[in-house]
C-alpha cells in the first residue's frame, strides 16, 4: 500500500472552506478505503485540532478504512512555509508528517499558488489545479495579486514543468494549457457528488414552492458575484412581484451583500412576503440545503470563475437547471448550454434568460431533467477511481490526459489500481 500526501490550503471545517476542499476530501477517503496510508496537509483555523483522524465516511462517502489523518499548521500565507517545513522533517521520521517519512506520491493542490512540495520531496507531484484565478487575484490587492499571478502564470508551470497535472473540467484543462502546461500532461477528474440524505425528497412537483423562487448556492466572497443574483431579482420583481430569492452560504462578504440587498429595497417587508424579497440563509446543513434547493424554480450562478461549480450538480439532483456565466470556464463543462442551464455573458443576459425560463415552464421542466439525469452520472467513488488511476501511472513514471475514467456518460470505469511503490 502507498503512502501519499496530500495539500491543500484549508479543508472543509475552515470557515471558508468550499467545493474544492471538499472534492479533495472524498479523494482522500476513497484512497484511505483502499487501504493507503492517507495525509491530508492543510491550514489550521481558529479552533481546530492539530491532528486528528476523520473517520473513514466523514464527507458522506459510502466507504470503508482506516481513515484519513489530518494535520494542520499555519494560516493563510504561512501554510506554505509551514507544510514544506513538516514535509522535510517528516523525511527524517520527525515531526507531524514523521509517519510519512517519504511519501509515494504528492498531490500539491494549487489554489492560485501551490505549495512548491517539489523542493522538499523526491516523490513524484501531482498539481491539482480547479481553475486559474486571473480573475479572481485583484481582490487581494494589487501587490499580492501581482505576486500572485506571476507566480501562477509564470513562476508555477516551470517549476512543475514535469509533473503530472489535474484538474476538474475541460475548460479549465484548456486554461492550464494557455499558460504553457503540456496538454499530455494534463488529466480530467471530474467531481463527484453526494446523495441526497436520508429523507429529504429529489425535487419535484411536491416539493417546489408556491410561487417562483430562484436561488443561489454560494460562498459568500466577493469573486463570485451574488451581487449579480440581487440585480436579478431586483429587475425581475418590477414585473414580477412574488419573486423571492433563496441565498445559501456564509462568508465573511455577508454583511456587504445584505447591505446591497437594501440599497436595492430587497430586504424590507411586502405585501407578498414579509420576510423580504431575499432571505439569507448562511450555514445550513446538508438536509436543509437540499430541501431549499428542491423548492426552487432556478439557481443562479453569478460567480466569475468556477472550475466546475459543484452548485450546478446539486441543484440538478432537483432537477433545477442553472443559469450561469459562459467565461466562469468549468460552468462551460457542468452545464449544457441549452440542455441543462443557460450560459449567459453578463448581468443583463443572465436578467433575460432567467425572465424567459420562469415564464416557460415546461422548457424549465425539460431543462431540469436533463439536468438531473446527467447528476445522475457523477459519484464520488468513481472520481476516486479516476484519482487512483492518474496516482497509478504518476508512481510508474508515466503521464496521463484527457478525462480519465470515460467522462460522464462514458464507458464504465476500470476499478482503481493502487498505486505502486
Amino acid at each position: 500500500m502507498a503512502r501519499i500526501l496530500l495539500l491543500c490550503w484549508r479543508d472543509s471545517t475552515h470557515p471558508q472552506g468550499g467545493g474544492s476542499e471538499r472534492y479533495l476530501e472524498h479523494v482522500a477517503d476513497g484512497l484511505a478505503a483502499a487501504g493507503h496510508t492517507v495525509i491530508y496537509r492543510t491550514s489550521r483555523s481558529r479552533g481546530a485540532a492539530r491532528s486528528e483522524v476523520r473517520a473513514a465516511g466523514a464527507t458522506g462517502s459510502a466507504v470503508t478504512g482506516s481513515g484519513v489523518t489530518v494535520s494542520r499548521g499555519g494560516g493563510r500565507f504561512t501554510v506554505y512555509p509551514r507544510a514544506l517545513g513538516a514535509m522535510l522533517l517528516g523525511r527524517v521520521g520527525l515531526g507531524p508528517l514523521g509517519r510519512l517519512r517519504r511519501p509515494d506520491v504528492v498531490v500539491d493542490t494549487q489554489n492560485g499558488v501551490p505549495f512548491f512540495s517539489r523542493l522538499a520531496t523526491t516523490a513524484p507531484v501531482v498539481v491539482l489545479v480547479h481553475h486559474i484565478h486571473r480573475e479572481q487575484w485583484p481582490v487581494a490587492g494589487w501587490l499580492v495579486a501581482r505576486i500572485g499571478w506571476w507566480i501562477e502564470s509564470w513562476l508555477s508551470p516551470r517549476v512543475h514543468s514535469h509533473s503530472q497535472y489535474v484538474t476538474v473540467s475541460l475548460p479549465s484543462a484548456e486554461e492550464l494549457a494557455e499558460l504553457g502546461v503540456d496538454p499530455a500532461r494534463i488529466a480530467v477528474v471530474r467531481n463527484g457528488l453526494d446523495p441526497l440524505p436520508a429523507g429529504v425528497l429529489p425535487g419535484g412537483s411536491g416539493t417546489r414552492a408556491d410561487g417562483p423562487r430562484l436561488v443561489v448556492l454560494s460562498r459568500l466572497v466577493p469573486h463570485k458575484h451574488v451581487e449579480d443574483a440581487l440585480d436579478v431579482l431586483a429587475a425581475l420583481r418590477q414585473t414580477c412581484p412574488e419573486l423571492v430569492l433563496d441565498v445559501i452560504g456564509s462568508g465573511w462578504w455577508s454583511d456587504r451583500l445584505r447591505e446591497y440587498a437594501g440599497d436595492l429595497g430587497l430586504d424590507g417587508p411586502g405585501p407578498d412576503h414579509p420576510a423580504g424579497a431575499v432571505v439569507f440563509h448562511g450555514h445550513v446543513d446538508e438536509a436543509t440545503k437540499h430541501r431549499i434547493l428542491a423548492s426552487a424554480s432556478l439557481h443562479l450562478m453569478p460567480s466569475r470563475k468556477e472550475g466546475w461549480g459543484l452548485a450546478v450538480s446539486e441543484a440538478a439532483q432537483h432537477g433545477v437547471p442553472t443559469i450561469g456565466y459562459h467565461h466562469a470556464a468549468g460552468l462551460r463543462d457542468s452545464i449544457d448550454d441549452g440542455q441543462t442551464g443557460l450560459l449567459v455573458d453578463d448581468v443583463a443576459a443572465m436578467t433575460a434568460a432567467t425572465g424567459r425560463l420562469l415564464a416557460d415552464p415546461a422548457l424549465r421542466g425539460r431543462m431540469g431533467e436533463a439536468a438531473r439525469r446527467k447528476a445522475a452520472g457523477l459519484s464520488w467513488p468513481a472520481t476516486g477511481e479516476a484519482m487512483a488511476e492518474v496516482l497509478t501511472a504518476v508512481t510508474e513514471g508515466r503521464r496521463v490526459s484527457g478525462v480519465i475514467g470515460g467522462g460522464i456518460g462514458g464507458p464504465p470505469r476500470r476499478a482503481p489500481q493502487p498505486p505502486h511503490r
